[in-house]
């Protein structure tokens, strides 16, 4: 039985109501959740569990499980794990999540005024980064934090589509990654579209209006090997 995956639908759910459907030593799966599991350089969600009897318990990682579309949360040690038919709520550390939204969402601002291919990325809750395989004399951080900011001050709503793996498979040109590639094979890929901007796969997290994520700063570009360019953003 997968997930149903919430967020997908609305990142700005911040609890919900569920029914474990398995536990195990590492953790315990719900039919359905508001944490996003670890995956494409975003970290997995962290919060608070209750269960019926109003006893709380802390969230400390969320993953993905071992079958397509399901996802794993995993307890503070010791804590006893919920069984499987105890209907339980989850809630987000909000603040942090929304911080990943904002971060990951100003990555793909930023990948549309560095263009060049990406080979890797991470985000946290201050700061995100993407490697590109580019020439170093062609990263000016002064010109990448001023572009980025006047993308971001456009204030363009984001947008999820879909697109069938044919269509992806004909575009080969919206795949800016070269280390994590979109997921085939269950018919349709999912797409975070900002008008005018940017258009690329991506199973994340992001907010609904770029302004949202605020002024940025470039803290540093630096030379990470010899297809590795990162530069690193945070907020200013």
């Amino acid at each position: 039985m997968p997930t149903e995956l919430l967020f997908r639908d609305d990142a700005y759910l911040k609890s919900c109501t569920a029914t474990v459907i398995a536990s195990g030593d590492r953790g315990f799966e719900v039919d359905r959740t508001v944490f996003y599991p670890a995956g494409g350089g975003q970290p997995g969600d962290t919060g608070k569990l209750r269960r019926a009897d109003g006893s709380p318990a802390r969230i400390v990682d969320t993953r993905k499980g071992d079958a397509p579309d399901r996802v794993l949360h995993l307890l503070s040690e010791g804590e006893p794990l919920p069984a499987p038919g105890e209907r339980v709520e989850l809630e987000l550390d909000w603040e942090r999540r929304h911080a990943h939204m904002r971060i990951h969402t100003c990555l793909h601002v930023l990948s549309c005024v560095v263009v060049a291919p990406v080979t890797g990325g991470n985000i946290a809750a201050d700061r995100g980064r993407l490697d590109f395989d580019i020439d170093m004399r062609q990263l000016d951080a002064a010109r990448i934090e001023r572009e980025v900011n006047a993308l971001i001050a456009r204030a363009v709503d984001t947008e999820t589509v879909w697109i069938t793996d044919e269509e992806l498979e004909a575009r080969p040109d919206l795949v800016k990654t070269m280390s994590v590639k979109p997921p085939r094979g269950a018919g349709r890929v999912r797409l975070l579209r900002i008008e005018g901007i940017d258009l690329q796969p991506c199973g994340g997290t992001h907010v609904r209006n770029i302004a949202e994520i605020g002024p940025v700063k470039v803290l540093r570009i630096r030379n990470e090997g010899r297809r590795n360019r990162r530069v690193e953003i945070g907020f200013g």
